[in-house]
């Protein structure tokens, strides 16, 4: 069975972003890079039905510039057989193009199983995977928290609102992983000294023109200093009144 699944690089969580000069987008100084935690557990999937269900390989892939092909080298230290660089010079290429680049390569490829992670941890807008299985006219399956395979056919467990969606879709079928679906490997020594063998296939990537333009991108406003209004019982009305008349959400 081929697996593909297609990853972002993204700044790492715990770092302090800056906006760049041109006020459209993240200035890359200083930024740690990383594999996206969503995707991450997309890769995570699909090893372990590589290792113990479906042999076979697991390609990685991803769109962007130099920098991406670090974490594809932590993909293939996860234990991916393989991976493919889009490259692009394109700064924060849309959703669409980045679902046409990787649409054009999937397609012939023959893989059963596309993994996406439910979203990436930088933009959260959630649109590559189920674009890429509409260019590809592949049935999609988001937010999987859930996962069984049998055959030519998947059972796959939704996160719903109050609850779980169980849902039955035939290969070849495009999956958006969600947290809880499994819990990701650390690279080991032996995986990351493996990954430097590993290949990593170098291609253009096909965006074709952008339909968004990011305008202005800026930070949040810095939160305000906290009020102590009181303490016990007579701090209530003082409460009421200020959520009331200062912050306006009652």
């Amino acid at each position: 069975m081929i697996q593909v699944v297609c990853v972002k690089q993204v700044a790492d969580t715990e770092t302090r972003v800056r906006v760049a000069a041109d006020g459209r987008n993240l200035d890359p100084a200083g930024v740690t890079w990383i594999l996206s935690p969503y995707d991450e557990i997309a890769v995570e999937q699909a090893l372990l039905i590589r290792d113990k269900q479906a042999p076979g390989e697991v390609v990685v892939v991803s769109v962007g510039g130099p920098g991406v092909q670090s974490t594809l080298r932590n993909a293939l230290a996860m234990g991916a057989d393989r991976a493919i660089h889009l490259k692009t010079e394109t700064i924060g290429p849309d959703p669409l193009q980045v679902a046409r680049a990787l649409a054009e390569e999937l397609r012939g490829a023959g893989a059963e199983l596309v993994w996406f992670g439910k979203q990436a941890a930088d933009d959260d807008q959630a649109q590559v995977g189920p674009m890429v299985a509409e260019l590809l006219g592949l049935p999609c399956v988001t937010m999987a928290a859930g996962f069984a395979l049998d055959g030519g056919k998947a059972t796959v467990e939704r996160e719903i609102e109050g609850g779980r969606e169980v849902v039955e879709v035939t290969l070849p079928a495009a999956i958006t992983t969600e947290k809880g679906l499994n819990d990701p490997r650390y690279a080991s020594l032996k995986g990351i000294m493996a990954a430097k063998r590993k290949p990593i296939e170098e291609k253009p990537a096909r965006l074709g023109e952008p339909a968004l333009e990011v305008v202005a991108l800026e930070l949040p406003p810095p939160r305000g200093a906290g009020k102590v209004v009181g303490q016990g019982v007579e701090a209530v009305s003082v409460l009421v009144r200020l959520l009331r008349e200062e912050a306006k959400v009652i």
